[in-house]
């Protein structure tokens, strides 16, 4: 049992965004359990590492369970984990469909759930960050994503759901809705034209969105916000 006093757990964590969260949070002197498809183990051990698909059932509350089980408590969820597929919406196949839901939806519920009820079986509250997308403010016809706009549209309700639910018992739930961040998910040859569709006109940065989430876990008087970390994206170009 570790004797650090909070505990993170991020998902989606083994590179790009909830890699880089990982060693935010343990600067900020958090546990960190960190889950993903595929991901190595740690030598840090403050940091447990659990390979495992959140689409599939029961995974999210087996990561909520080991949290417990290794750390005691769990003090904040950031649900980095999500699939993006974008194509026009009648091409979009049902295997896509639940793979999409899968991660953005299931994986939020079930890591979610458990984590809320770990936080109201103890007394200080706690923290969801939920990773939304721009696109469900500001659709782009040259990217239609449909099924971002219904998984991660879902997340930003229920972030303000939460946020009004929990408020009382000092659980707080904020969300970021990023532009086009600088991830192994984009090629570099895609740069130049995804950094034009951000007024700031370039791409966003894995600090630009780790630097917010901070934030948010520092701002105890902040809860049901949606944070937009997108270059100005969603005001309008």
């Amino acid at each position: 049992m570790s004797s650090i006093h909070k505990v993170a757990i991020i998902t989606g964590a083994s590179q790009g965004i909830g890699a880089a969260l990982v060693t935010a949070y343990r600067k900020l002197g958090y546990a960190v359990v960190a889950n993903s498809r595929s991901i190595d183990k740690s030598d840090d051990p403050d940091v447990l590492t659990l390979p495992g698909d959140l689409a599939r059932p029961g995974v999210g509350a087996d990561i909520v369970a080991a949290a417990l089980d290794h750390f005691g408590r769990v003090d904040t969820v950031v649900n980095n984990a999500g699939i993006f597929i974008g194509k026009p919406f009648t091409d979009y196949t049902d295997d896509e469909y639940d793979a999409v839901t899968g991660v953005n939806l299931r994986g939020f519920f079930e890591v979610s759930r458990s984590a809320v009820a770990a936080m109201l079986s103890r007394e200080g509250g706690g923290h969801l960050v939920n990773v939304s997308t721009s696109l469900v403010d500001h659709a782009r016809s040259e990217s239609p994503s449909a099924l971002a706009s219904l998984t991660k549209g879902g997340l930003n309700a229920v972030t303000k759901a939460l946020a009004i639910e929990y408020a009382d018992r000092g659980i707080r739930s904020n969300a970021v809705a990023l532009g086009v961040i600088r991830t192994p998910m984009h090629a570099p040859s895609t740069y130049e034209a995804l950094a034009a569709t951000h007024p700031l006109g370039r791409l966003g940065e894995v600090d630009d969105v780790v630097d917010a989430i901070v934030y948010l876990e520092n701002a105890p008087f902040v809860t049901g916000e949606i944070l937009h970390v997108d270059g100005g994206q969603s005001a309008g170009h």
